[in-house]
């Protein structure tokens, strides 16, 4: 991760992700500014997009300031970096300037060995929880390396009116895949956003024209409104533009109609890329190689999701009890034991930022239900440590 904080970076080259009809406009040059102003959240999927609204009132000028995160790393994941990049290039052409708007990207994708068109991107250390809350409280001391996830707790003390987002049901699909990367180069919902930002006139959308848009689109997770619903009425250039700023808005754009979407679930991706490698190869051994990374990739996910039942039946004591939380979902209220049981999950069985464990986000709901039964957070964790500890002993 990189926020440059005092000096802009180096100039970047431009970085061509998307061919044909899935072109990509991306920048050729970042600035990140001094210090920030307190955001409001625009997106929730590749990572996060915030701004700080425009003043409606002349009378009290202000800057907007934009924060724009992708907290996915690796090749799989490519298509967060690359919306991360549209995003920055949809409030850059409406007006709001570099040394304004802050990126926080992992630099793993310009020199992958995946990448058939080398190019250069921000450099530096992970993205964290602790740098993205600094980033958010202005706070530059404390912007520093490592890794780790950043929880629901944790956001809720910083950003106050999102306590509501722990109930907040969330699927990502891919989309877009790529043939000459092999990879997806989008996500559905952050597309779709994004894209009706390119089509829009966003002097005159309001947030819950978008909101409504977006929706309708978006049929494959659950786009939710929270917070501050007051500010429905706004345009969308307070957020994503500066209409006082002297630039001129970018026109509206016509984007041409892609039929097929590719649309994918995001756990679903490693195999599904995996499968449409194998099946344009020509390649008799690299077929076999794929071939047994499939199976391999199936024996982890079948592993997984035993392991899961094996830790509900351990909590419950019955198997029935066990059925009853393993094909239910609950709404999320009991945060501490969740996050301590997803802490103790993560660290102890398997940790889903690797690539062959990243199913293992489609499990958590059962700790969820665990936690809403009220069972014991640790009468949980020991369960896992029960259980993971036999599978490591058998090589997993």
């Amino acid at each position: 991760m990189t926020v440059y904080s005092e000096a802009p970076p180096p100039e970047l080259s431009d970085w061509l992700l998307r061919e044909n009809s899935h072109q990509r406009f991306l920048p050729s040059h970042i600035k990140c500014p001094k210090g920030m102003l307190f955001p409001v959240l625009l997106g929730l999927a590749l990572g996060l997009v915030g701004a700080f609204p425009s003043p409606q009132d002349d009378a009290a000028p202000g800057k907007n300031w934009v924060v724009i995160v992708a907290g996915s790393n690796g090749w799989y994941n490519y298509r967060h970096q690359a919306d991360a990049c549209h995003a920055y290039q949809i409030v850059h052409k409406n007006g709001i300037p570099d040394e304004q708007i802050v990126m926080m990207m992992y630099d793993d994708l310009a020199n992958n060995e995946n990448n058939p068109t080398p190019g250069i991107l921000i450099t530096g250390p992970d993205v964290t929880p602790q740098n993205f809350l600094a980033v958010l409280k202005g706070d530059s001391s404390k912007v520093k390396g490592g890794s780790g996830k950043l929880s629901a707790i944790d956001l809720q003390d910083t950003i106050k009116y999102m306590h509501e987002n722990k109930k907040y049901k969330k699927s990502s699909y891919a989309c877009y895949y790529d043939e000459k990367r092999d990879t997806y180069l989008g996500d559905w919902y952050s597309v779709n956003w994004m894209e009706d930002s390119d089509v829009e006139d966003l002097n005159k959308e309001t947030l819950a024209k978008q909101f409504k848009i977006v929706k309708s689109h978006t049929n494959t997770s659950h786009v939710k409104q929270f917070g501050n619903k007051t500010l429905a009425h706004m345009k969308v250039i307070a957020f994503q533009g500066n209409s006082k700023s002297g630039v001129r808005p970018a026109p509206p754009m016509t984007l041409q109609p892609i039929a097929d979407r590719d649309l994918t679930s995001s756990p679903d991706v490693p195999l599904a890329i995996l499968r449409r490698k194998m099946m344009k190869s020509n390649d008799i051994q690299e077929v076999r190689g794929l071939l047994m990374e499939i199976n391999s990739h199936l024996k982890v996910k079948e592993m997984m999701a035993e392991t899961m039942r094996q830790v509900v039946e351990k909590v419950t004591g019955n198997q029935l009890k066990a059925e009853e939380v393993l094909n239910s979902r609950s709404d999320l209220t009991q945060s501490r034991c969740y996050m301590n049981a997803l802490t103790h999950y993560k660290r102890n069985c398997f940790n889903w930022h690797k690539t062959e464990f990243e199913y293992a986000l489609r499990h958590l709901y059962a700790l969820v239900n665990l936690c809403e039964r009220r069972y014991r957070a640790d009468s949980i964790l020991l369960a896992m440590d029960s259980v993971c500890h036999f599978n490591k002993q058998r090589g997993f």
